[in-house]
This record gives C-alpha cells, structure tokens and sequence, in this order.
C-alpha cells in the first residue's frame, strides 16, 4: 500500500521546485535514481537521471514565462500514480523550448488543458507523461492556419470546454446543418 499523502507532498515540491523557486537541483531530489520525462505533443523530455537533469537545465526550469499559471483542476491518485488535471495559461513572451519548441515569441496568451501522468516509487516522482492539445497552443500563438482555427473554434478557447461557457458538439452540429439529411432528395 501507497503513502497517498506522501506522494501528494512530494508531486507539490516537484512542481514547486520547477516553477515557483526554478532548481533543478531540488526539482530531481524529488526523483528516483532513474527517472523518465516526456512532454508527449512535443516529444520533449529526458530519460535516467542524467537525461531528465539534462532536460530540465537546458530546456524546462527557469524556461518559461513569468507569468506562467498552472491551476490544478482536479487530481486522481491511485497506488503509485498522480493524474493531474491542470489548466496552464502564460504569455508567449520567451521562447518555451518544452511547448512550442523553436518557435520565437509572438507575445499572444496562452490557455490550456494539460494532464499529468505521474508514476512513483515510493514518494519519489518515477515518471511524467505531459499530455496537451497542440493544435490548441498553435492556434493560440497564431501557428495553425487561421481557416482550420475557425472551424476549430474550441481549439482557440478549451477551457471553454471546460467551464460551461462554449457549446458542446459543435463539429457534429455544423456538419449536420451543412449536409442534406440522409433519404432526402427529389423523388423518382
């Protein structure tokens, strides 16, 4: 059995070291000996100790906004895993190497959902799967073409989705009011 309140504690100071106090020094005490990280859309991240502290001092902590948010939205722990819900909103101000990789800043904001995969041993972060829509950043940034963007709406707003405020279903519901109903049709 699983110390949940441990693993809780320890997912804070990992988070806390990468974003709030920017050391990579204390973000991999949080770690195992042999940890991996992988930033899925971008393909970001690093593997065993030498790679994720790689990865961290030259693409991640201390690489991102200052006026980056990351608001947990809800949190399911299991024995040895963290799934973390999060919402993400920042400038585009500086180049972000982990989200929009090469890209130079537009200075346009950014909101994303963002959910976190986080594997222990014991109370020690073992693994991170950082899943986001890319589709949703590029749009944001101005990066994806701006007709595909408006057929998306949602892609330029998620969180939309999320707070109640943008209507679901609405790729079904303009492809079905763009369409003639099946059997419909001039008579024989």
């Amino acid at each position: 059995m699983s110390d949940q309140k441990a693993m809780l504690r320890m997912w804070a100071a990992h988070t806390a070291a990468e974003f709030v106090t920017r050391d990579v020094d204390a973000t991999m005490r949080t770690m195992t000996d042999n940890p991996t990280v992988l930033h899925v859309p971008t393909g970001m991240g690093g593997v065993g100790f030498d790679g994720v502290r790689d990865f961290y001092q030259q693409w991640f902590v201390g690489r991102n906004p200052a006026d980056l948010s990351i608001v947990s939205m809800s949190q399911t722990i299991g024995d040895a895993s963290i799934v973390d819900e999060m919402l993400i909103t920042f400038t585009h101000d500086i180049e972000i190497p982990w989200i929009l990789p090469a890209v130079a800043p537009t200075g346009k904001q950014v909101r994303i959902p963002v959910i976190g995969i986080v594997g222990f041993e014991g109370a020690d972060v073992a693994s991170e799967r950082i899943y986001w829509d890319q589709a949703a950043v590029l749009a944001q940034v101005g990066l994806l073409d701006s007709a595909a963007a408006e057929r998306l709406p949602f892609v330029t707003a998620p969180d939309g989705l999320l707070d109640g405020s943008l209507a679901l279903n609405q790729l079904a519901q303009a492809r079905r009011t763009s369409q003639p109903e099946q059997g419909s049709g001039a008579a024989s």
